[in-house]
């Protein structure tokens, strides 16, 4: 892998366990004030306290990766530096670090994407290039058209022969109204919100009845017809008009991701004869067969140093913003209580491991390899901690299935401020997941694998896998409870003299059965 210039950065409780409805709930009492609600004298988790809280780094952290380094699609050139530039932070703070190779990717380097309205009038038009979409090769011009509705196959290929050559198709459903739901709820009359959402079902239904087959085959049947180009719209419906980002697998027709504004705009125009005619320069290189790579960090434990806490968040992301909180939250807080830790209690008794993986979004492909390529981690992990899903502080922890994972659990939390575990609930002895996040890439073995679940701060609406998932959406209040909270657990984990149990549930709910572990792609599309 290529070296990168470094991003320099300045060196710089009490809980009570109570079953409901089956799960266990963390209550206490109010906080402290300023003080902490300690349960016991530990000048360890005092320190970690005070790191965490009051001299955090997370700030740093997050200009650093998120808007100097910016998006990590597997893969790409943006990933390379953002795994360089990991090494480089974790051995500026003592750690022995490396980025692992763990298979191959196809590589793909996003350059920009322009697009302008030509006609009838002049707008530059918001928009995105899709992942692994070919380059235009320059500026290209056409009209738009609009899938039509067919009656026969006969009427289908007419239109695939007459209208498509030397055009932008448009395969999304126009949105009736960008507008968020919650504006028909708080201005609109009695029914208003459920009057608009009928009309949007039956248009939107009516509109997937014109697209002949699946959208990947049919992407390619319109490029082998000759279209220019291919315009769509991820919108969220019901949201606040923010875009879902993801692939595409055309090979000469570049694909393009318009706002739901732009977009309804084209199609509009389109749909009532007034021939809008575009201009679309896009830039991006593919790059081929790629390797691609897990980064690694190392506090060596001193006793018992074959066994391990690992502290897990996936590091790519998808690359229509910087992936602040899918997953540079995740990130960027690992790193933290890495630091807090190499500082705290660089001399555990297990050895503390962070890993950022490399390939979650394509199939949880990192951590499902580095769990084939190390199976003696696998067999003597103590506890792994995952967390993935946005800026909120954590507030709900399963059990993974493991029926005796809540003592350890038990004495962990008792032991941590009630200002940070006053917001968690245990789910025992919960289910083992068999996707999702990395941390699924362990438990199908058995190992005691841990996600750490956040409150959502409008994650699955306004962020996750969106054009709008950017630095500014981070909370950092929650962020450093949630590096402090991780950062006293793996201290906890490594220091605990019992070993984790990895007693599994005899039966799970719906007749389900245990996951099994898969091996994770080397490759792209295989």
């Amino acid at each position: 892998m290529t070296n990168h210039p470094r991003l320099t950065m300045p060196r710089m409780p009490r809980a009570i366990l109570t079953l409901i409805a089956g799960a266990a709930v963390l209550t206490a009492a109010p906080s402290a004030g300023a003080g902490q609600s300690w349960t016991t004298a530990d000048p360890v988790l005092e320190r970690i306290w005070e790191m965490g809280m009051e001299e955090s780094q997370l700030e740093e952290l997050g200009r650093a990766l998120l808007d100097s380094i910016g998006p990590r699609l597997t893969g790409s050139p943006g990933i390379d530096r953002a795994h360089d530039w990991a090494v480089q932070t974790l051995e500026g703070w003592g750690i022995n670090a490396e980025n692992e190779q763990y298979g191959t990717w196809r590589g793909w380097d996003r350059g920009i994407t322009h697009v302008d309205l030509l006609e009838p009038r002049v707008r530059t038009l918001e928009a995105t290039q899709l992942a692994w979409s070919p380059p235009s090769g320059g500026p290209i011009e056409g009209p738009v058209v609009l899938i039509p509705e067919w009656a026969d196959e006969g009427e289908y290929s007419a239109w695939l022969e007459n209208e498509v050559p030397g055009s932008f198709v448009a395969i999304s459903f126009p949105e009736p109204t960008c507008r968020p739901d919650s504006h028909y709820e708080t201005f609109g009359t009695d029914g208003a919100l459920t009057r608009m959402s009928q009309e949007r079902a039956a248009a939107a239904q009516a509109f997937a009845g014109r697209i002949p087959s699946q959208i990947g085959a049919f992407r390619r049947e319109l490029e082998d017809a000759g279209a220019l180009g291919i315009l769509q719209s991820g919108w969220a419906t019901g949201t606040t008009g923010v875009n879902r980002i993801f692939g595409t697998n055309t090979r000469t027709a570049p694909t393009i991701d318009l706002s739901c504004e732009d977009y309804g705009l084209v199609a509009r125009l389109a749909e009532s004869g007034q021939a809008p005619m575009l201009r679309v320069n896009t830039e991006s290189v593919d790059l081929g067969e790629v390797p691609v790579f897990n980064t690694i960090g190392r506090i060596e434990g001193t006793e018992r140093p074959e066994e391990y806490v690992i502290l897990s968040a996936h590091y790519d992301s998808w690359d229509g913003a910087s992936g602040a909180t899918d997953n540079g939250t995740g990130s960027i807080t690992m790193l933290e209580a890495m630091r807090i830790l190499s500082e705290v209690h660089p001399q555990p008794t297990r050895t503390i491991l962070i890993a950022l993986w490399g390939g979650e979004e394509q199939g949880l492909n990192g951590s499902r390899r580095f769990a084939a390529m190390h199976p003696i981690i696998v067999e003597n992990l103590q506890a792994l901690f995952n967390q993935d899903n946005g800026t909120g502080r954590v507030v709900n922890i399963s059990m993974q299935g493991l029926v005796e994972a809540g003592d350890p659990w038990s004495r962990w939390i008792s032991r941590i401020p009630s200002e940070i575990t006053d917001h968690i609930a245990l789910g025992l002895p919960g289910v083992p997941s068999s996707g999702g996040t990395d941390h699924a890439s362990f438990i199908c073995h058995g190992a005691p694998a841990f996600s750490l679940s956040s409150l959502s701060w409008g994650y699955g609406s306004h962020t996750w896998h969106t054009n709008r998932d950017t630095y500014d959406k981070l909370v950092f209040e929650e962020l450093r409870n949630n590096a402090t909270l991780i950062a006293m657990l793996a201290y906890l984990a490594a220091e605990d003299p019992e070993t984790v149990s990895r007693t599994r549930r005899s039966e799970l709910p719906g007749g389900a059965e245990w996951p099994t572990c898969q091996p994770g792609q080397s490759s792209f599309g295989g």
